[in-house]
């Protein structure tokens, strides 16, 4: 005689495995969207001039940001910037280049009187550092 087993087919879901799919979606986001914010030219509000030929340089290691108030501020690679006093950025800029090849970002806006910023050129050809001067692209307001 054969024992026959009764199968029971359970009516219910289960929830567990899609709240784990949805829990490592929401960190995954939560974690790209930190990644996404935290672009480092956006922390202090400078109007950039417009130009035509814009050129990205990575070997760009310091950051000089001059904003509408004339205040100076300094930053290496993708550190937070710093207020720094016009007399104190050469010492900080030859203390930071080791290897004479240091690029520097200069973020000057663009309501500035140009004196500050031809302080800045004298200083990056008294040290030889090479010198990019940061614009935004042209809008097109056809």
């Amino acid at each position: 005689m054969a024992l026959k087993r009764k199968i029971k087919v359970s009516s219910e879901f289960s929830l567990a495995a899609m709240t784990d799919i949805m829990f490592q979606i929401l960190l995954f986001f939560m974690i790209a969207l930190t990644v996404v914010h935290t672009d480092i030219t956006n922390k202090i509000k400078v109007a950039l001039p417009q130009s035509t030929a814009t050129e990205n340089k990575d070997k760009a290691i310091v950051r000089v940001i001059i904003d509408r108030e004339n205040k100076i501020f300094i930053a290496k690679d993708s550190e937070e910037e710093q207020p720094i006093a016009l007399e104190n950025v050469e010492a900080f800029l030859q203390q930071i280049d080791t290897q004479n090849d240091m690029y520097v970002a200069l973020y000057a806006d663009e309501t500035l009187l140009y004196g500050n910023v031809i302080k800045m050129l004298d200083i990056a050809n008294r040290n030889s550092f090479k010198l990019v001067l940061a614009t935004k692209p042209y809008e097109n307001n056809d």
